[in-house]
């Protein structure tokens, strides 16, 4: 009698530790930086950082889609160069109507990740081939479009969508809130957001209760591409210039504040809840790194390590090592 409770109390705190745990990482890197520099807490720097995690944040509700299903994308960031390169030159070397040049890129990187996704599905390719290969040859074409050299000179009201306000909030970080609402709702109310669990969490079984486990990957590939075009476009509004490096490195970002936020990289667990405070760490970090002039290279070791870290812990408390880890350190505490 005396048993049950205290375990279902430990399981609860247990849950509560993961879940609020990383809000209060969150809340430690803003102290750490607040106090470390005069500059963090200032509105205009507040401004940019949101200005700045919201491209993050759009490109991670793809990403945690395909994470849930225990695959990955790591042409992400190629696609947004692309994104960036085919939409600038259709403004200024098409003139194309900003509004057209934008369905045109998001058609293409959908139809890049519905690619990426049918090569998973009827291929049985690994997708970390698959979407490597696509991050490649995407690299190739964005500088074959522009030659190596970056494309300026569009509409002043492209820049509305990077730039703009809405009263007092950034058009990006509305665009982002929106978009996570999108993806919370699709894991959370609809079957597709349940069968993207199913599927991630057992794939044979998915099958054998009926679920069409090659239209899942489609969709879950489809979305990340189409949410990388996204995430481009505010890019491209955002510094007004198509870069033919616009998005180099930034899958790395993408799946760090993904795993962070508790997306499991074997699939069938995460929510977007938490991939919020993941992309808000990394924002966080990056930024609050610059301002205190740390080098480059060391903001990159920081960023592997943080990755490093999120998915030893998943792998940890996947195969339920970690609650050994913690027995033994508990063990040792009491010995003491």
């Amino acid at each position: 009698m005396t048993g049950k409770p205290s375990k279902t109390k430990s399981e609860f705190l247990m849950g509560l530790g993961r879940r609020l745990g990383i809000y209060a990482i969150l809340l430690a890197l803003v102290v750490f930086f607040a106090v470390k520099s005069p500059n963090f807490l200032t509105s205009t720097n507040i401004f940019n950082l949101a200005r700045q995690v919201s491209m993050l944040g759009i490109a991670a509700v793809g990403m945690t889609v395909v994470l849930l299903l225990g695959g990955i994308d790591l042409s992400i960031g190629s696609q947004v160069t692309l994104v960036n390169i085919v939409c600038a030159w259709l403004m200024v070397k098409g003139g194309w109507h900003p509004a057209a040049a934008v369905a045109a890129a998001l058609g293409m990187s959908t139809a890049v990740g519905f690619v990426n996704g049918w090569s998973v599905a009827n291929l049985r390719m690994p997708a970390i081939i698959v979407t490597l290969g696509t991050m490649t040859i995407l690299e190739g074409v964005a500088y074959i479009v522009c030659g190596g050299i970056p494309i300026f000179g569009f509409p002043k009201s492209f820049s509305f969508l990077g730039q703009g306000y809405l009263g007092p909030v950034p058009v990006p970080v509305i665009i982002m809130a929106a978009v996570l609402l999108a993806g919370s709702f699709l894991l959370n109310r609809t079957y597709f957001g349940r069968y993207f669990y199913a599927v991630g969490g057992n794939e044979e079984a998915s099958k054998l209760s009926g679920i069409s486990v090659k239209k899942v990957k489609y969709l879950a590939y489809t979305l990340s591409g189409f949410f990388a075009g996204a995430a481009g476009v505010v890019m491209l509004s955002r510094t007004n210039s198509g870069q033919p490096i616009a998005g180099k490195g930034f899958e790395f970002d993408v799946l760090t504040a993904a795993v962070l936020g508790g997306v499991s990289i074997n699939g069938g667990y995460g929510k977007i809840n938490n991939v919020v405070a993941g992309v808000f760490i990394i924002g966080v970090l990056s930024n609050g790194m610059v301002l205190l002039g740390v080098n480059q290279y060391v903001q990159m070791v920081t960023k592997g390590a943080v990755l490093f870290a999120a998915v030893a812990f998943d792998c940890l408390q996947k195969s339920g090592a970690l609650g050994e880890f913690k027995k033994s350190l508990a063990r040792m505490f009491a010995k003491a």
